[in-house]
């Protein structure tokens, strides 16, 4: 046909109303994505803060290539393309690109597919399209759909995810629109999936025989060792592995269902530098469109170098997730995984019994972990603990009714605080499984902390009592007590029971489960928009133009401007701000007439705080004279949603300008949130001037951090290599692996933990110190005059001594009252000096020279039960005595809120006059204690705290650090902090933390590794800061004087020399010092 005809034609069918609509359908089902294949370039394609350029094909038949997305510094950054005109709410796209990777990595990156939604007038969303991984080399297909329900201002697709430094290669993408033969194409599928049973084993190269196909090394390296004479079974070597989650994996989506039992059986063996043995864990990986990631953990077991062992475990889908990958991990950091085999096979003969819906069957057995709960069978399996129990349902004529159900128990008769209704679950609780326990109560009159409690007997006989939870329980309401608990040993009887309230009081329950917890997924790491670092959010701080604009009265007191005020920032935000120029006006907001402690200027800063982010606060404040006569407390506060939040707080004595620092977090959107400056006794006046609270990036200050702890903790280390002749070592490579930084390390144990070997090999692996939580404590070791209880610090310091980990003592006494037991409270003068003493006595006659520390009088600052007794010297006689009891343990100070401006009580300064007058009175105090119970940590305030205490010269440590956040990442970012603020002061010379573990930690969402061992992402975080803590250098001998020299951290090493002849290894340890240290390593 001739063009000019042709053309014709098709314009005569576009005319045409009947054929334009065909025409439309046929444009319906083109990709809507310009330049897909990259001809024309980049055009209309823009890389994301990042640069991108077009790499032309190879073939000479075609003009297209692929895109190069490089300089990239973040997993988001990639190629993005604006597709807002091609779009329509409602309908269903189909994507599908060709991706690969290229960079300095070997092992697979995930590569993803996203849509951006961007609104004019709300916040931007973004909707996840598909995911696929994509190793160097190599192309991979990525697919996956998505549909807007809502026209927005802005569509954008574009591609990502690959770590930073790893370059993102795309072919071609294309976008269409979902026909109805793409539906009954899936769905052909699905059926012919659900009568065809998957095969025998679902893992395909079980036996790696076809080296790594369909294995995928996770953040790692990996290669097959092949069969040879000897061993006729190849097997998968993991290696490079820096983080304990790194392992092999494998995508499993298409080859499993939901309702089917599966059992997977690995044989997997460890090599590398192993104390005893290494766990290895079999999980799953759930990936789930728009909701978070679950990970299941399928079985676990513990191997040694050179052993293989068979891991076991099984599995279930209730549902079907987007993606379902099964991964083995677990050894620590430098630890190879070696893999013989992976096998998986469903259990289920049965087809239907695989593919049918399980989610209406009945709750297992083990979920019933109560009997009766609901009391619909009376008070069977319930019995009264020290008191009645009676059924009810009514009382009080009617205005007590049930909360739920149709009646309600009550523990009545109560003899006891302990009293109450129990129930026996010895035979149904398992170790190492975290419990939810939940009831609603209520009391007959009054209001009392009401708690729910476990008891435990273990086979030795050893009894524990372990909290669950308390609520404030009154008459007249039903309140919710509920709270979590695990048993770490196997208990010969364990019994849960509600306690609390005075004798005499009752208690009323109107139901009470325990049931397996459900484990919340992880975190994902907060996304804050718009925010910038360093800008105070106050308004009108410098009142410039002299007026209160944005400050109103907190209550009836009287605002107005002052002058006078000092015209330089506060210290610590010049430092946190890193500027020199920024001065203030020198006025300030004078607060008059103030009739109660809370009032004083304020302001709303709801609209300018942003969730997750740290924030410092700092201010310079003044007291008029009517409140020079006792010390006044100045707090600078928040009310968030009604709930006060601590900012920092300084004590003011006299006339002067004083700096107020401190720091806050916001977790939760609040309606409303209010910053105010309270404290002083009322009719004191008040002045604010140059309050300033801005967001911290902590990361910023790493570098510097990094360069600190270079001085501080390295040493440069000429090593020398003898034994062999020069032509041998010329040229020969030297690969140096430190093994263990020397810096003490350390966390808080209790009895229980030993006897969970999970707990016991993630503690032993990471640690070297330990401090007992309760055990050594005088209320724990004679808790009544004459009973002493020293069976379970014995037998933890006995685990210490096996496995050579150094310990502290905490504490020999508490000045604190409420940590002080009764029978002490109620003695006499001459009688407490008299126990006193015997405490002293028999403690450290008992465990002489076995705890390296002692914490002597705990919290002096905050208590002083034993001062006002027994007067001042009691407390410096308790470290004379100790140190002539015990003169190689070194005797410490410990205290709390130290290092954050929290608590007026507890200044450096004051922490350092204590220390002085103690030394005064010959006490002979041998290192300072901060505990680290810290909120919000703000590294500049903490370098302050430190550099204030070195001036003792004598030894810090932190005794008690942790830290808490409901994110996990948050978490993680707040112990990065405290952990290299420690690490790079010269006078820090040790870190314990207050535990790791989940529900045996003294604060919530503080814990690194979850109750069913799981390192969670502040876990992971700990775990890196401690390999960033160990040297590793590789190099070569460039003459046959055998030297070589390099700078690392102190501790100890290996060294492996390999020459034409053969490899030698070698151990050597990096001592503390300044000066250059030779090593000899004598071959």
């Amino acid at each position: 046909m001739p063009i000019g005809l042709l053309l014709q034609l098709i314009i005569s069918l576009l005319s045409s109303p009947l054929r334009h609509s065909k025409a439309t359908t046929l444009m319906a089902h083109s990709n809507i994505v310009h330049n897909g294949d990259f001809s024309d370039g980049l055009e209309p394609w823009h890389p994301n803060a990042c640069q991108a350029f077009v790499v032309s094909s190879d073939s000479s038949s075609s003009d297209s290539g692929y895109a190069v997305v490089t300089n990239r510094k973040e997993t988001w950054q990639g190629l993005e393309q604006d597709i807002t005109p091609q779009v329509s709410p409602g309908v269903t796209y189909n994507v599908s690109a060709c991706v690969g990777v290229s960079g300095p990595f070997h092992e697979s990156s995930q590569v993803l597919a996203t849509v951006r939604l961007e609104h004019d007038d709300s916040p931007t969303e973004y909707i996840f399209v598909g995911k696929t991984y994509a190793s160097r080399d190599k192309w991979v297909d990525l697919e996956g759909t998505f549909s807007i329900s809502n026209m927005p201002d802005r569509v954008v697709i574009y591609l990502e995810g690959p770590p930073p430094g790893k370059d993102l290669l795309i072919r071609s993408v294309t976008v269409k629109e979902s026909t109805s033969c793409d539906f009954q194409e899936t769905e052909e599928n699905k059926a012919a999936f659900s009568v065809y049973p998957p095969p025998l084993n679902i893992i395909t190269n079980h036996d790696f025989s076809d080296g790594l196909c369909s294995w995928n090394s996770n953040s790692c390296d990996s290669f097959v060792v092949g069969s040879n004479e000897c061993n006729s079974e190849s097997y998968a070597v993991v290696n490079n592995r820096s983080e304990t989650w790194q392992g092999l994996e494998q995508d499993i989506t298409d080859r499993v269902s939901p309702g089917c039992s599966y059992k997977v059986s690995a044989s997997v063996s460890v090599w590398g530098p192993v104390q005893r043995s290494a766990q290895v864990l079999a999980t799953l990986k759930l990936e789930h469109q728009g909701s978070p990631t679950e990970f299941k953990l399928i079985g676990k077991t513990y191997v040694s170098n050179d052993v293989w062992k068979t891991l076991e475990g099984t599995f279930a889908l209730s549902g079907r997730p987007d993606r379902v990958v099964f991964f083995l991990e677990g050894p620590p950091p430098g630890v190879d995984l070696l893999i013989k085999s992976v096998t998986i096979h469903c259990e289920s003969d049965n087809q239907f019994e695989r593919s049918r819906d399980f989610s209406s069957a009945p709750e297992a057995d083990h979920h019933h972990i109560f009997l009766n709960s609901s009391f619909s069978d009376g008070l069977n399996h319930w019995s009264g603990r020290g008191c009645n129990l009676m059924l009810h349902e009514s009382l009080a004529d009617g205005r007590i009714l049930p909360h739920s159900g149709t009646c309600f128990a009550s523990a009545t008769e109560r003899t006891h605080k302990w009293s109450g209704i129990e129930q026996d679950i010895t035979e149904r609780v398992q170790r190492k499984l975290i419990y939810e326990a939940s009831s609603v109560v209520r009391l007959s009159h009054s209001h009392h902390t009401v708690q729910a409690t476990l008891y435990v007997q273990y086979l030795d006989q050893r009894e524990e009592y372990i909290g669950i939870s308390s609520v404030e329980a009154n008459h007249d309401d039903w309140v919710k007590l509920k709270g979590k608990f695990l048993l770490n040993g196997s208990p010969a009887r364990a019994v849960v029971y509600i306690e609390g309230p005075p004798p005499g009081i009752d208690v009323f329950v109107d139901h009470f489960e325990v049931k397996p917890a459900e484990k919340p997924p992880p975190s994902r790491r907060p996304y804050i928009e718009s925010h910038v670092f360093g800008m105070n959010i106050v308004s009108n701080s410098h009142l410039t133009d002299g007026t209160i604009e944005g400050w109103f009265p907190l209550g009836d007191c009287h605002l107005r401007v002052g002058e006078g005020s000092p015209q330089i920032l506060p210290p610590l935000a010049k430092h946190s701000l890193r500027t020199t120029h920024d001065y203030l006006s020198g006025r300030y907001v004078l607060a008059t007439n103030r009739s109660g402690t809370w009032m004083g200027p304020a302001q709303m800063i709801t609209d300018k705080v942003k969730l997750f982010l740290t924030y410092q606060v700092s201010a310079w404040v003044k007291v008029g004279s009517g409140g020079l006569t006792c010390p006044q407390d100045v707090n600078i506060a928040l009310s968030v949603d009604g709930k006060w939040v601590n900012g920092g707080k300084v004590e003011v004595k006299d006339g002067d300008w004083h700096e107020v620092v401190g720091s806050f977090r916001i977790e939760k959107q609040a309606r409303e949130v209010m910053l105010h400056v309270q404290g002083p006794s009322p009719g004191v006046d008040l002045m604010v001037a140059g309050l300033q609270i801005f967001a911290v990036d902590h990361k910023a200050r790493l570098s510097y951090l990094k360069g600190q702890a270079d001085m501080v903790r390295k040493r440069n280390v000429r090593l020398k290599v003898t034994g062999l002749d020069p032509n041998e070592l010329s040229g020969a490579t030297v690969k140096i692996r430190q093994t263990s930084n020397s810096f003490p390390l350390g966390s808080c144990i209790s009895r229980s933990n030993i006897d969970n070997e999970d707990f016991v090999e993630f503690f032993l692996n990471n640690f070297k110190w330990a401090v007992f939580g309760n055990e050594l404590k005088w209320s724990w070791t004679e808790p009544e005059q004459g009973n002493f209880n020293y069976r379970d610090a014995d037998e933890m310091l006995g685990f210490c001594e096996t496995y050579n980990v150094q310990t502290r003592g905490h504490c020999i006494f508490w000045e604190v009252e409420s940590a002080i037991q009764p029978w002490v409270q109620q003695l006499s003068e001459p009688t407490l000096e008299a126990a006193v003493e015997n405490r002293l006595t028999d403690l450290l006659t008992r465990y002489n020279g076995k705890f390296r520390h002692y914490d002597v009088n705990n919290e002096m600052l905050h208590g002083s039960f034993y001062r006002d007794k027994l007067g001042f010297d009691a407390r410096a006689k308790m470290f004379r005595t100790a140190h002539e009891l015990d003169p190689l343990a070194r005797l410490f100070l410990n205290e709390y809120h130290i290092e954050d401006g929290f608590d007026s009580r507890s200044s450096p300064e004051k922490y350092i006059k204590l220390v002085h007058k103690l030394q005064k009175k010959g006490a002979p105090v041998g290192g300072i204690g901060i505990q680290g119970h810290i909120t919000s940590p703000v590294g500049h305030i903490v370098r302050n705290a430190l550099d204030k205490l070195s001036t003792l010269g004598l030894p810090i440590w932190f005794t008690e650090l942790d830290v808490s956040s409901v994110n996990e990442h948050v978490r993680g970012d707040d112990l990065e902090v405290m952990l290299w603020e420690a690490f790079a002061h010269p006078a820090v010379e040790g870190v314990m933390l207050w535990g790791f573990w989940e529900l045996f930690m003294s604060r919530e969402d503080a814990h690194l590794v979850d109750a069913d061992g799981e390192v969670n992402e502040a876990g992971r975080r700990f775990l890196e800061i401690k390999r960033e803590w160990l040297t590793f250098v590789e190099g070569v001998v460039e003459d046959g004087e055998g030297g070589f020299e390099f700078r690392g951290y102190h501790g100890s090493y290996v060294v492996e020399v390999v020459t034409c002849e053969g490899k030698y290894v070698k151990n050597f340890v990096v001592e503390k010092g300044n000066s250059p240290v030779d090593v000899i390593i004598e071959l």
